[in-house]
Formats: structure tokens, sequence, C-alpha cells
């Protein structure tokens, strides 16, 4: 009697030798999480004692979120990339549908003025994560299918815009000005690489610029927080308060930082220094050196993702190539403006630093775009990425290079 064994499908982790990733980004990236981890139980410790009387409480929700998000990672690098381009249009459905659920009363959850959040009984998902990696896989597709349109005429540069408006404005109404500009920014990048002739290009970042000052003149909230930042010791105990405290934790850490776990200011000094701030508590506590070494490692990941994004396109992969680099610049978005605003060069922005912050939708997605990473390197690099091939041990090499 014989059976007839099914082979799962080629994978990064599913090969005939062993696991063959990109071990210089997977290192990169494991490196911030680690760092992360450390990072929230030192912040949150003074504050999770006090509120829920154990001082490991956001470690502990922190850890279950990161092993969430490394099972969310290893699922991404099992799915084919033609599988996500296939979805594209479903994807976009399903983040048009999110955002608008988010503001259903009853549905929604409120938090510090903003529906931000879809809650249930354990944890919280933020549909704007979820809707900005659909975002760029639809873009993604876009450009594959419109390519010589998008590079040649008006209306193929302008046909996304009918997609995107309506979903910025959907993510204004929670509201979430700096999604909006990430998503927004990182679609302008795509736009770009795609083709785009500078003088469409150039229309573009014009008519964003003019958006952007005429979102932030027509809230008072915005407008003040733009006048606060470029002087926050005007009002040091008011609006100015989170950043100058922010200021204070990186004055205090000097060059080689007070120690880990020695801060003052999360000690009820400054406000989310486990999410939005944790920078700041990092500055103070590894000083000037940890800083420049952290923003070293962000760099490297996201620098390491464009080249993966290049590799991609090299090996004529052009949707996982625009993918890649959609998902590059979703990263630098969030990183520059967080890291700006901890230091005083942007207005506050309720942003999270990737991989680094507390928060479950951001380091659970942040994780899944890792996973879509190493997966569009693995297709660049073994050429296995096509659905339609057949596959057999044979199609492996004998030693296969781990990395680039």
């Amino acid at each position: 009697m014989s059976f007839n064994i099914i082979k799962p499908y080629p994978s990064p982790i599913i090969s005939g030798h062993g696991i063959d990733v990109d071990f210089p980004m997977l290192a990169g990236a494991l490196g911030l999480l680690g760092l992360g981890l450390v990072m929230i139980t030192s912040a949150s410790s003074e504050v999770a004692a006090v509120q829920s009387g154990n001082a490991l409480y956001h470690m502990i929700r922190h850890l279950i979120y990161m092993v969430i998000g490394l099972g969310a990672c290893i699922t991404t690098m099992m799915v084919p990339i033609a599988t996500w381009q296939r979805m594209g249009f479903m994807m976009l459905v399903s983040a048009f549908g999110l955002l608008v659920m988010v503001l259903l009363p009853g549905i929604g959850r409120e938090v510090n003025g903003s529906m931000r959040w879809i809650g249930f009984s354990f944890f919280n998902v933020q549909p704007s994560e979820i809707a900005k990696v659909f975002v760029v896989i639809y873009l993604a597709g876009y450009l594959v299918r419109r390519q010589k349109e998008v590079r040649e005429s008006w209306m193929g540069f302008f046909k996304p815009f009918i997609v995107l408006l309506p979903m910025a404005g959907l993510l204004l109404m929670e509201p979430d000005f700096g999604a909006t500009v990430v998503m927004m920014g990182a679609a302008a990048a795509m736009l770009f690489l795609g083709g785009v002739g500078l003088l469409r290009f150039g229309l573009m970042v014009m008519l964003a610029v003019v958006a952007v000052v005429v979102l932030i003149k027509a809230q008072p909230y915005r407008m003040a927080r733009l006048t606060t930042f470029t002087d926050p010791w005007a009002d040091q105990f008011g609006s100015g308060y989170q950043l100058t405290q922010a200021l204070i934790a990186f004055g205090r850490g000097e060059w080689l930082g007070v120690g880990l776990g020695n801060s003052v200011q999360k000690q009820f000094y400054l406000p989310e220094a486990h999410t939005d701030f944790v920078f700041s508590v990092l500055a103070e506590e590894l000083g000037a050196v940890g800083s420049l070494l952290t923003v070293a490692l962000f760099v490297f990941v996201s620098v390491r993702a464009m080249y993966i994004g290049l590799w991609a396109e090299k090996a004529k992969q052009f949707f996982a190539a625009y993918m890649a680099y959609g998902l590059a610049f979703l990263w630098i978005g969030q990183f520059l403006i967080n890291i700006g605003v901890n230091v005083g060069l942007l207005p506050t922005k309720g942003l999270t630093l990737p991989f680094l912050s507390y928060g479950g939708s951001s380091l659970v997605i942040c994780c899944a775009q890792l996973g879509l990473l190493l997966r569009i390197e693995w297709e660049s690099r073994t050429h296995l990425g096509s659905e339609e091939m057949e596959f057999d041990e044979s199609d492996f090499a004998e030693e296969s290079p781990h990395g680039r």
C-alpha cells in the first residue's frame, strides 16, 4: 500500500537545506526587537507598578505581542508573493472596511480623543497599521499592471489617488494625521520609483505640501502643536510639556547615559514614555552613543529593505520590488517622524517607533512586513517564486547561500 505525501510549498524556512533567509536583515530586525523589549521593560516599570500592581505588566504583554509578531513573520514568509499580488484588490477593500468599522460607535474604541482602535476582550487592533500595508500591496500591483500608463500619461498618474484620497480622508476622520502622512509618503515614493515623470511628481509634491498646510490650519490643535514645537519652553507646563520632558531626558543622558533602568523622566514626568517617547527614555539611559547606535541599526534595516527591492527588480520581479520599496518607506517614514518628534524637530505626533515602541498592532504588522521582505529576498535570489513552477529537491542548490 502506497501513500501520497503532500510536500509543503517551498519557502525560506522549508527548503532542501534548512532555513534559507537573509540573515543580515533578520539579525538587524531581531536586534531592534530585543532592544525594544529591554527598553519597554525599563520605560514602563514605574507606570505599570502603579496602574496594575505589577511592574512587568507591559513587558509581559509586549513579549506576547512579540511572539504573535514572530508567528506573523513566519506565516508571511510561507506565502508566495504571487498570492499577495492576486489578493491586492481584496486587501484594498478590506482596508476600507476596517477604516470604516473603526469609526462606527460601538465598534471603534476611543483613546485620548481618537477613534483608532477596534477593541476586543484582551487586545486592540489598529486598522491604520493594516491599511498602510494593504495599500502598498495594491499599489505595487497597479504599478505592474499600468506601468506604461503611469510613466507616460497623466491619467495613469492620477488613478491611484482615486483610492488614496478617500483612504486618507478616513484616516483623518479618526483622526490619525501621522498615519496619513506615512501612507501618502510611501505611495508617492512608490510612484516615483515606478517611473512617474519629474513634472508630474513635482506637481504631486506641491499639492501635498499645500494639502498639509490646509490640514494643519483646519484644526486648532494641529496649529497649536506646530507653534508649540518651535518653542516648547514658552509653555513648558501646558502644550509644550511633553516635548520639554523629552528634551530633558536627552539632556540628562549626555554621552553614555545614566544607566539602564535609571531614567528619572519615566517616573511620571514624560507621558507615553513606553509608547511614542520610548526613544527619549533610551537616550536618557543609554546616552548619545546608545541613541546613535540605535539609529544606525534602523538605517541598516531600512537600507537593507531598499536593497531587497533592488535585487527583486534586477531579477525582473517588479511587483515584489515595488512592494519591498513601499514597505521600506513605511518603516522610514515612521522612523523619521518618531525620532523627529522625540528630538523636537517635528510637532508632537502619535506614531510608534517600528520594532521598539509598545503597541500590539504596530509590532505585529512590523514583523509581518519583515516576513514579506524576507520572502521577497528569497524569491529574487532563488528564482523559485512562481506558483506555476513545479519543485523538487534538485531545484535547490547543494549549498544554499544565506543572505547576500
